[in-house]
């Protein structure tokens, strides 16, 4: 059985409406409610910096700094889990001449570490906001963004392969832009591209592989229906039919042969920055563009809810769910499964709401802290 890991202490200075915070957090699950405004997604946010990335909302950290502030922004949090204790903490520095240095700092243990990734050894963050309702309907490039998210809870190496690919990807795309012939040039970059996009393909298609059979434990009538996921891509659909070696050859041919047709649109047409999730309501057969937004949200619910179970079964520690105004887009019944599957998961969840009401069946078993125009007390 996984361990659960939970932040117990928690720090912020200079962040987003807070100015300095200190909250000690119990394990297990944590309520957040306050008016709009109060700054309740703002602490959900920061938690999400405890993990690679640009956070729930993908801002630049000057946008997340304190207005009022000058010495950039501070996270720090004290943890407890399946690999120890550990204080971890992330923010913005200022240079000798005051101007906050590029990059966001990391200290494990009060070392700094090279990369953010190193934050995946102490613990992993799955969140469901809002703005994720439209997934399904929105562009693909949301889509991708949320799938490799969810990789990137089990692999932590797939971050950095995303990162060298679109390095490469945009230098192949300066030199269709300038009109290049330098065939040398295209073929050392396609080969890096085949290289790493076949890695994060197959990383794609594993995880895809390993979700499925988590959606498939779920209840047939459950309140969160079981969805039908895959991967459309050409990559992608070469992931398993062949060695990688071979595949890595296909789409670096592939590349090659399409540099007439890209060097007219200006970029790369193919590749698995072009991939796409699709999702079916398998009760309904129907694609998940197609759902009401209440289906959408349970189906997204149930995704995000096997990812969790997968990611305590192959880390051996539960992961850190952040779920914004969760319990106002749920009917009844739905709310009271999934604080029931949460308190089974033996996670630690942070739940925001502005309708206290909507926790109630909680008393006694969850934290609550009121949450109003920065300031955080336990109520």
């Amino acid at each position: 059985m996984a361990e659960q890991t939970a932040i117990r202490k928690f720090t912020l200075t200079h962040f987003r409406n807070y100015d300095q915070l200190f909250i000690t957090v119990d394990r297990g699950l944590v309520v957040l409610t306050g008016d709009n405004g109060a700054g309740k997604t703002n602490l959900l946010e920061a938690v999400s910096f405890l993990t690679p990335g640009r956070g729930l909302r993908r801002a630049a950290h000057e946008d997340v700094t304190r207005v009022s502030a000058d010495a950039g922004f501070a996270i720090n949090a004290r943890i407890e889990g399946a690999f120890g204790e550990a204080s971890l903490g992330t923010g913005t520095l200022p240079d000798q001449t005051g101007q906050i240095e590029p990059g966001r700092k990391v200290r494990i243990n009060g070392v700094p570490v090279k990369s953010a990734d190193e934050l995946l050894d102490w613990l992993r963050v799955i969140w469901l906001v809002p703005s994720m309702d439209t997934l399904f309907n929105g562009p693909a490039g949301d889509r991708r963004r949320f799938l490799d998210r969810l990789v990137l809870a089990i692999d932590p190496q797939h971050g950095k392969r995303a990162l060298d690919y679109e390095k490469a990807m945009r230098g192949r795309n300066r030199l269709l832009a300038e009109g290049s012939r330098d065939d040398g040039w295209f073929e050392a970059i396609e080969t890096q591209m085949a290289e790493t996009g076949v890695a994060i393909a197959s990383a794609r298609m594993e995880l895809v592989g390993l979700l499925a059979g988590m959606i498939e434990k779920l209840p047939n009538d459950g309140p969160f229906p079981k969805s039908d996921i895959a991967l459309d891509g050409l990559v992608e659909k070469m992931v398993g039919t062949m060695p990688a070696v071979d595949i890595e050859s296909a789409f670096a041919a592939r590349l090659s042969d399409q540099r007439n047709r890209d060097r007219a649109a200006g970029r790369t047409l193919e590749g698995p920055h072009r991939s796409d999730l699709t999702v079916t309501h398998r009760p309904k057969a129907m694609p998940a563009a197609l759902c009401s937004t209440g289906e959408q949200k349970a189906l997204l619910t149930g995704i995000i809810l096997s990812q969790a179970r997968l990611v305590a079964e192959m880390t051996g520690s539960t992961p850190i769910l952040l779920l914004d105004e969760i319990a106002a887009h749920l009917d009844p019944g739905r709310r009271a499964a999934l604080f029931d599957i949460l308190l089974d998961l033996d996670c630690q969840a942070f739940m925001t709401g502005t309708d206290a009401s909507l926790f109630s069946s909680l008393e006694g078993r969850a934290q609550f802290f009121d949450v109003r125009a920065g300031t955080v007390t336990v109520r």
